[in-house]
């Protein structure tokens, strides 16, 4: 057990020279700034395997004075959307559904869907939110969940949320949260067609 421990901790430390210190400048990320308005919310994308049932990433979408993505150790990349740190600005619906299309997607070797979690909470926690992803700055690799997680439990309010690494576990216990929605989007409903989304209960099944 402690050899499985060291060893761990030694992928960790490798793994955390990978973290992304991509910086756009300021002058960029204004211009990009996108406003949706109220209401406020946060929304929790956990990406999973299809092929294995395994969690592959987790992201934190934040509506508050703007929408901005957060998307630890995350690869997508947008030529619209900015990234300081790993905070992606200019999160338009069209940029949105870019992020969903890139990580629900379908191909000869893999298959991923990704579970998104919408919770509505007030102006001030959202902004709360948003502040924290800001000042966190890039996360290294494999700690999407442990990163997400951290910044959560840090905010009255969501001290239930599961301290973990795995994205799974993260958003099944974010889902507990009262008030929170869940929907499931794949390569055939990846956002643009509403009516083709599939709706789930807090168990999993279809409603």
């Amino acid at each position: 057990m402690l050899r499985l421990a060291l060893a761990l901790m030694a992928l960790l430390g490798l793994a955390a020279c990978g973290a992304d210190h991509t910086f756009a400048p300021q002058a960029e990320v204004d211009a990009a700034r996108y406003v949706e308005g109220p209401p406020t919310y946060i929304v929790l994308y956990t990406g999973i395997n299809d092929r294995n049932g395994s969690g592959a990433h987790s992201a934190l979408l934040v509506n508050a004075s703007q929408r901005v993505l957060f998307d630890p150790a995350g690869t997508f990349t947008h030529p619209r959307a900015p990234v300081q740190g790993d905070v992606h600005y200019g999160i338009t619906d069209s940029v949105l559904a870019a992020f969903l299309d890139y990580h629900a997607r379908d191909s000869a070797t893999e298959k991923f869907h990704v579970v998104e979690r919408r919770l509505y909470v007030s102006p001030e926690v959202a902004e709360m939110i948003l502040r924290k992803v800001q000042a966190n700055g890039a996360v290294p690799k494999a700690q999407c969940a442990s990163s997400i997680s951290a910044i959560l439990r840090s905010v009255p309010g969501f001290e239930s949320v599961p301290s973990t690494w795995f994205p799974i576990k993260l958003g099944e216990g974010f889902g507990q949260l009262p008030g929170v929605t869940t929907r499931i989007v794949t390569e055939e409903n990846d956002g643009s067609d509403q009516h083709n989304v599939i709706f789930v209960d807090k168990k999993g099944n279809r409603v």
